[in-house]
C-alpha cells in the first residue's frame, strides 16, 4: 500500500475553523473524500491517514464515520481531551475502533510554550500507551526542546513529528531547528512526517532546491525507516498542487533507493500507525 500519512477533511464552518485567515480563501469550503480520491489515483497512492483539524470529540466521531464509509481512509488520528480527568473513559470509547490509530493536540496554538509538560497533559499521554495509540507532535521549532523532554519520559510510546516541526524554510534558516531536531531524533520511538513543507516556503513561488538543506537534515537524523510521506492536503494547496507535493518528496528521496522510498510512501506508516489490514 502507498500511503499519504497526513491529510485532512472538513466541512467548512467559520466558527470552528478560525485558523483559516483571509489569506486562505481557497480553504474556506468543504474538502471531502470525493475531492481527494482522484488526486490519490493520479499520484499512484492507495490510502491515507486522516488527521483531526478541530479539537472536539465531534471531530473524532465524524472522521471515524468517514473511515467506516471510505475504504481508502486506512487510519484516523483523532482528538480526545488529554488534559481531562476522564481521558481514559474517552479513550475506552474510541480506541476499540480499528481505524483509530492515533491522537493529536494542536500544541503549537497553545499560548504556553511548555504546555506539553503540564501534569494533566502528561497523564493523558501515559493513557495513550495503555490503549496502544500513537501521538502526533504538532509543533513549531521553539517547541522541539520541550518535546524531547516529554518523549524521554515515555520510551514505549510511539510519537511522530508532523511537518518536520515547521522550520523557517522561506527564510532559509536552519539553526537552531536543525540541532533541536537531531536531539529529538535520538529517541528511536520518534518518527517524522515529510509533510507541510510547501506552506512554510514562499507560497506558489518556491523552488525544489529551497527544501534540500532541510530534507538533508531530516533524512540524516531519522533515517529511511522512520520517515513517512504526508501531503497535508488540502492545506498544501495554498502553495502547491497535490501532485507537486508528491513529486517533491519522490525527487528528494530518490537517492535513498527503492526500498527506502517504499517505506517513505507507505511501509513505514503501516508499521508506525499499525494500520489495520483490509
Amino acid at each position: 500500500m502507498r500511503i499519504d500519512s497526513h491529510q485532512h477533511f472538513w466541512q467548512y464552518d467559520p466558527r470552528e475553523h478560525t485558523w483559516m485567515s483571509d489569506a486562505m480563501p481557497g480553504l474556506k469550503r468543504d474538502y471531502l473524500p470525493l475531492d481527494l480520491w482522484p488526486l490519490l489515483q493520479q499520484s499512484g497512492l492507495d490510502g491515507t491517514v486522516a488527521v483531526q483539524a478541530r479539537q472536539n470529540l465531534t471531530e473524532t466521531d465524524w472522521l471515524l464515520a468517514l473511515a467506516d464509509e471510505v475504504d481508502f481512509i486506512r487510519g484516523v488520528v483523532g482528538w480526545v481531551d488529554l488534559c481531562s480527568p476522564e481521558v481514559r473513559d474517552q479513550l475506552a470509547l474510541y480506541a476499540p475502533h480499528p481505524k483509530l490509530v492515533g491522537v493529536r493536540h494542536i500544541v503549537h496554538d497553545e499560548p504556553d510554550d511548555h504546555f506539553m509538560l503540564r501534569a494533566d497533559f502528561l497523564r493523558g499521554l501515559e493513557a495513550l500507551e495503555e490503549f496502544d495509540l500513537a501521538y502526533d507532535l504538532l509543533l513549531f521549532p521553539k517547541h522541539l526542546p520541550v518535546a524531547a523532554q516529554v518523549v524521554q519520559q515515555f520510551p514505549r510510546q510511539r510519537f511522530v513529528l508532523d511537518h518536520i516541526a515547521k522550520p523557517f524554510i522561506k527564510a532559509g534558516a536552519l539553526a537552531p531547528w536543525d540541532a533541536d531536531l537531531r536531539a529529538l531524533a535520538r529517541f528511536d520511538n520518534v518518527f517524522c512526517k515529510v509533510s507541510g513543507l510547501v506552506t512554510e516556503a514562499a507560497w506558489r513561488a518556491w523552488h525544489p532546491a529551497d527544501f534540500a538543506p532541510f530534507l538533508e537534515v531530516v533524512f540524516d537524523c531519522f533515517g529511511p525507516q522512520r520517515l513517512l510521506f504526508g501531503s497535508d492536503w488540502p492545506v498544501c494547496t495554498l502553495s502547491a498542487d497535490y501532485a507537486d507535493v508528491v513529486d517533491l518528496a519522490r525527487v528528494h528521496s530518490a537517492a535513498l533507493g527503492a526500498e527506502a522510498q517504499a517505506g517513505l510512501f507507505g511501509g513505514n506508516a503501516e508499521v508506525f500507525y499499525k494500520l489495520p489490514t483490509r
